[in-house]
């Protein structure tokens, strides 16, 4: 374990997807876990304005936990992190429902330090569909929004997104896209889950996988162990190579059941969308701080340091610098 711990020491953790209640207490625990940066969601539902709100109230929390944390709009800024020992914390959405029908509001984000959106959360919006209905594919308006997020430097994410939709966006953009926390199918059929076809598509189109560990898409749900998350990391790997694929746990730390209410129902309030029961995080994982016990368990599985490097964050590095135009 000490070989291990010295690896994870010295290597750029990298966290894909964190959607956690954003507070001291996480960023402590990051800090223990020795995460180098972390893509921080601070969209689902909300549009314009209380995303613009969250992120008023992100900025404050970087202000008062500066020892901790530090804003990220470059991946200098992540090596910066590293440099400083502290979490470089990436803004993302988990919708583009906050662009709303204005392209112009894609580079005031930004701006305002969002490197990554998802197109598509679960349903319909102005660009295209969610994984939980009859997908229609990517608007005319959702191919402008692709070239501008483009053109300004933020990655597409296509985690929660129907196939069909997620195709014409791997097709339209000119820059690498990502699933940033999935699973595969081939371990649990699951809607949420990309096929083997869907996770080789992205690859073969220089795009980027980021692995959840989010405990019911995983084979034994929250049995699960840290065992069980290799392996789906090790099924991605085989299938598509060890140079696009990272870590995007999902981690949903220190949130209630009114959270989860809201992220399983339509805009946040409307129709049920799925129930995910209980949720626990698989067993080794299972808050932020025990991220080393990652490192340890590649390396068990006899992966090779240079290969740990690469997917505990060196890869996002390199298809992060691509996309913001580095």
């Amino acid at each position: 374990m000490s070989d291990a711990l010295a690896l994870h020491r010295d290597s750029i953790i990298i966290d894909g997807l964190i959607i956690a209640k954003w507070n001291r207490e996480l960023f402590e625990d990051m800090a223990k876990g020795g995460l180098t940066a972390a893509n921080c969601t601070v969209s689902v539902w909300e549009g314009f304005q209380g995303t613009v709100d969250n992120i008023v109230e992100f900025n404050q929390l970087l202000r008062e936990n500066s020892d901790l944390i530090r804003p990220v709009h470059t991946t200098e800024d992540i090596l910066a992190a590293k440099r400083e020992g502290k979490t470089g914390i990436m803004l993302g959405f988990q919708n583009v429902h906050a662009f709303e029908d204005k392209l112009g509001y894609i580079e005031i984000f930004k701006k305002l330090g969002v490197g990554i959106a998802q197109m598509a959360y679960n349903t319909q919006n102005l660009v295209g569909t969610g994984c939980y209905e009859r997908d229609g594919g990517l608007s005319g308006y959702g191919r402008e929004v692709v070239a501008e997020m483009n053109r300004v430097g933020i990655m597409c994410d296509l985690s929660h997104v129907g196939p069909k939709t997620s195709e014409e966006v791997i097709l339209e953009s000119k820059k690498p896209v990502c699933y940033s926390h999935c699973l595969p199918l081939g371990l649990k059929d699951h809607p949420r889950n990309k096929s083997d076809e869907e996770l080789k598509f992205i690859a073969e189109h220089g795009g980027f996988i980021g692995v959840t560990m989010f405990a019911p898409f995983l084979k034994n749900g929250i049995n699960s162990t840290i065992e069980d998350y290799v392996e789906a990391i090790d099924y991605i790997v085989d299938l598509v190579g060890e140079d696009c694929v990272g870590i995007g746990t999902d981690f949903t730390q220190g949130h209630d059941q009114e959270f989860f209410e809201w992220i399983t129902h339509d805009k946040g309030y409307a129709r049920r969308l799925t129930k995910f029961g209980e949720i626990i995080n698989p067993k080794g994982i299972r808050t932020v701080g025990e991220f080393p016990n990652l490192t340890a368990a590649l390396l068990d599985s006899g992966w090779s340091p240079e290969k740990v490097q690469k997917i505990m964050g060196g890869n996002w590095v390199k298809v992060l610098k691509d996309v913001w135009g580095e």
